[in-house]
């Protein structure tokens, strides 16, 4: 038994097998082959094996994720399957009795450079495909296993050097129990999908990848940050009470599920919920969440080879804010960018993008990706109540722009007939620490601030808060980070405006108390972490937390904060 320490991501005791989710080694070498049918035979029996699991993942993804996902898929048969690519393969390897891994990649790389030279958008993504399919191939002839996290099929803890956003949208809940990564902290965006999603997970382990094997048997330990690997006996069953004692402490908090959110002398907070994606509302219903706090529109245009029609946008947000019954929901445009890609979108290579070309620089710029999905936005806002929320704005003219242009397209679909609320709030993220020191002036134009801590902080701290080097840096306690969200909140409050917090900082049971004192309005935070939070508030004194808020402000350090905090709140 061998022990990893690691960051808490998201809470709950998980017990499986390992599954490793790590991208295989396909290098080979180039040789001469002596019996030519043989290895037509090898590449024959290779194209059969994809074709069947590529037909197995179809027929799931139907299941699973729809016909549209499903689609994919369909487009990867046909690559396996069309001669025009499969002979020339063949004719190689018989001409010129080189091995079909050789035979492969040289007449796959001529088709996907000339599927990247063309003009037609639709011919340059299947470039992406044939790439895909290649790698198929490829494994079944050097004989290693391919990866892929939606075709997990048992129970099982997932292993990873990291995990993509779409690599976390497609674990299926009813058999990954949790995960494990060697990178990665709270605020990437596999923790906030891991708590999304319910699962235990334990992060930045450095060597979980080296450490465990394929069906270790493996205990992640959401609540303390800890990967145990072939436990003993005694450890499994002390483990399992863990679960029970878990399990009863959520027992509890869900008593609270139909309660407001009012502190111990009688004020009351708004307790929201960040979500990716309109299956997440069962879990903002169950979890008793009293509105949308970030809905992460990003997600609907992930994992897919072409952008969401303004069609499935509607139907999307449509959905969301029916569902939530009139309460609020706050959505936030497209925010692609830093470590959120999308693959066809074919942008450049960045040095540093999480300070590049993201979020409203892009649609600022890429006009009609910005226009359809307001358009999609305008046309469901009379389903509910809608707020809108541009993010990574850093200066008025670019709110001044994004809203002018929110503002043209509600007046064409007005002179369409098409219905729109009257009552949209349009607010932004402060994400940025310019706009937080600007505040003031955004706050004459702005209906409402959302703090998005995850980038507030980073940038303030000049610290990549997916380095793990820098990662003592990431300290959303600091006096400057608690002088900032101060500033953001009082000159919301000077204007009649109010004021949330969308960062994981909202859901942070050390942070609550300090941000209660210091005046914000709405915590939005995973579905899950809200009765954890709402039994946390029932216990608090505004008054007192407003006087711990004071001391911390004038504080000098992290440590200090802290330090007051565990001793107001003991």
């Amino acid at each position: 038994m061998s022990m990893l320490k690691g960051i808490a991501a998201s809470n709950g005791i998980a017990i499986a097998k390992a599954y490793r989710l790590v991208e295989p080694d396909l290098s080979f070498e180039k040789r001469e082959v002596t019996d030519v049918e043989v290895e037509i035979k090898r590449l024959q029996d290779a194209l059969l094996v994809s074709k069947q699991e590529l037909e197995a993942i179809r027929d799931q993804a139907r299941v699973d994720l729809g016909a549209d996902k499903a689609a994919i898929f369909e487009a990867h048969l046909l690559i396996v399957d069309d001669p025009e690519m499969i002979s020339p393969i063949k004719d190689k390897i018989k001409a010129e009795k080189v091995n079909p891994e050789q035979a492969l990649k040289e007449v796959t790389d001529m088709f996907i450079s000339m599927f990247e030279q063309m003009d037609n958008e639709y011919m340059r993504e299947r470039a992406a495909d044939l790439r895909d399919v290649r790698k198929r191939i490829l494994s079944h002839l050097l004989g290693v296993k391919i990866v892929n996290p939606s075709t997990i099929a048992e129970e099982a803890i997932v292993v990873a050097e990291d995990l993509t956003p779409s690599d976390t949208a497609q674990l299926n809940r009813k058999y990954v129990k949790a995960f494990t990564t060697n990178i990665g902290g709270r605020t990437s965006h596999s923790a906030i999908m891991a708590r999304s999603l319910e699962i235990p997970a334990v992060v930045g382990t450095k060597t979980a990848t080296d450490e465990i094997q394929d069906g270790d048997l493996v205990i992640v330990d959401g609540l303390k940050g800890e990967v145990h690997i072939n436990p003993t006996q005694e450890a499994i069953e002390q483990y399992k009470k863990e679960q029970i004692r878990f399990e009863e402490q959520k027992a509890e908090w869900a008593k609270l599920v139909n309660e407001k959110t009012v502190t111990a002398d009688g004020q009351h907070v708004e307790l929201a919920a960040n979500i990716g994606t309109p299956d997440d509302l069962v879990g903002v219903m169950n979890n008793g969440g009293e509105g949308v706090g970030l809905f992460r529109t990003e997600f609907l245009y992930m994992g897919r080879d072409e952008l969401p029609s303004e069609e499935e946008q509607f139907e999307s947000y449509k959905a969301v804010l029916k569902g939530m019954n009139g309460k609020p929901v706050v959505v936030r445009t497209l925010d692609i960018g830093g470590d959120k890609e999308l693959p066809y979108l074919h942008l450049p290579k960045e040095m540093n993008p999480f300070l590049g070309f993201r979020a409203i620089r892009l649609c600022l710029e890429e006009q009609e990706i910005f226009r359809t999905q307001l358009r999609a936005l305008l046309r469901a806002s009379s389903f509910g109540h809608l707020k809108i929320m541009f993010p990574m704005i850093a200066t008025l003219n670019e709110f001044r722009t994004a809203k002018g242009i929110l503002n043209e397209e509600k007046q064409k679909l007005i002179n369409e007939g098409v219905q729109v609320s009257d009552n949209i709030e349009i607010g932004i993220m402060v994400e940025i620490p310019s706009t937080a020191v600007m505040a003031d002036q955004f706050a004459k134009e702005v209906d409402f601030f959302s703090i998005g801590t995850n980038d507030l902080i980073q940038y303030t701290m000049a610290a990549d808060r997916m380095n793990q080097r820098v990662s003592y840096l990431y300290q959303p306690y600091n006096p400057a980070i608690l002088r900032l969200v101060k500033m953001v909140i009082d000159t919301a409050h000077k204007e009649g405006k109010w004021a949330g917090m969308c960062g994981e900082m909202a859901g942070d049971e050390m942070a609550i108390p300090l941000l209660l004192g210091l005046g914000l309005d709405e915590f939005s935070m995973s579905a899950p972490s809200i009765l954890r939070a709402r039994s946390q508030i029932l216990r608090l004194s505004k008054k007192e937390m407003e006087d711990l808020a004071k001391k911390a402000l004038q504080m000098s350090t992290t440590s200090e904060v802290l330090e007051a905090i565990k001793t107001t709140i003991k």
